[in-house]
């Protein structure tokens, strides 16, 4: 039976369960759609042998649950342990640098948190370094892994609500890059149609990050426009206190996909409702499972990276019509708008 040797570059709250990280965040680890660590750990080809972090209470915390070796520096991890499956669970600025060492270390997959990178040409970076070094590269978009939005982008794709007509997302904790990522790629995913231009305007209210004063990710209000003219507005301000939804309206009825549930509204009346549930088993526990499928039989993997690029290529065009008085950016980028840094956690 083949094993994976895997390890955690950050031991925090979504690296390795770290409640106490969470108290920081004002979070709580059992609220989440899984977990690094725990997702490895469950895996039966997957040995978590080794993780790092800059701070010393993570580390000693890491190494007393999991017995196994932590770090103070990622780079001595890498040159001291030989990694099959590396996830990256830093600050966003730190994705690069980890990502394209691991694909020179000789790691095979490198399973990264979101958002991809401060700017697009990061990303790009990290996408060829993985992509010529034969490594897997995937973003921790967990509604990737989650069996109701799969089934949601399923019956959109059988034309199960009709022709789809407009896409209403909203939540309300601001933070476009960090938070807004995952809506707008689930938004992606359903529909199956990439954005071809953006008009947004930032709310530059200044609501304090979560992660420290070193970044400033504000809310967002805006229009994407998407392949074959679908609008999807946009409403995240940084202190609503609107419930976190995306209705995918069709010309036979919509569907309101509100955290881990889905419900179905059809204009004859009928109704359908897919309960929110504990899963036992996470959405980063099948991210896992897939990971090592491919790790033991290769082929296509089911979420291409170059995706989640196209997601932060997005959130940097809201940017870039912010500062445009909110005209209208087209997709893909050019000149000094792909420059853009976004300044998430």
């Amino acid at each position: 039976m083949a094993e994976f040797r895997a390890g955690i570059a950050g031991l925090g709250f979504i690296g390795a369960a770290d409640q106490v990280s969470g108290d920081a965040l004002g979070q709580r680890v059992e609220d989440l759609d899984g977990t690094h660590l725990v997702a490895l750990q469950r895996h039966p080809l997957v040995k978590v042998v080794a993780g790092s972090s800059r701070d010393a209470g993570r580390r000693e915390r890491f190494a007393q649950r999991t017995g196994a070796k932590a770090y103070a520096n990622w780079r001595e991890m890498l040159a001291q342990e030989r990694l099959d499956i590396v996830s990256v669970a830093t600050y966003t600025p730190s994705h690069e640098e980890i990502t394209l060492a691991c694909a020179a270390a000789g790691v095979r997959a490198v399973y990264c948190e979101k958002p991809v990178a401060p700017t697009l040409g990061a990303g790009e970076r990290m996408l060829r370094a993985c992509q010529e070094a034969g490594a897997l590269l995937l973003f921790n978009h967990q509604r990737r892994f989650n069996p109701k939005y799969r089934r949601l982008r399923e019956l959109v794709e059988a034309g199960g609500l009709g022709e789809l007509s407009s896409v209403n997302a909203q939540w309300g904790t601001g933070r476009l890059g960090n938070v807004g990522t995952h809506v707008l790629d689930a938004v992606c995913m359903v529909t199956g149609r990439k954005a071809e231009a953006v008009s947004g305007t930032l709310d530059l209210a200044g609501k304090p990050d979560c992660r420290g004063a070193a970044f400033r990710d504000p809310g967002a209000w805006g229009m994407v426009r998407l392949a074959g003219g679908l609008m999807a507005v946009v409403d995240a301000p940084d202190y609503s206190r609107a419930p976190y939804s995306i209705a995918f309206n069709g010309s036979e009825g919509r569907a309101l996909a509100g955290g881990r549930e889905v419900r179905i509204e059809y204009w004859d009346g009928r109704r359908e409702h897919w309960p929110s549930a504990v899963e036992e088993v996470s959405s980063m526990d099948r991210a896992v499972g897939e990971i090592a499928a491919w790790l033991e039989h290769g082929g296509v993997f089911s979420y291409p990276a170059a995706e989640s690029l196209h997601v932060l290529e997005i959130i940097v065009a809201f940017h870039a019509s912010h500062a445009r008085n909110s005209a209208w950016v087209d997709l893909p980028l050019a000149g000094a708008e792909r420059q853009i840094e976004v300044h998430s956690g």
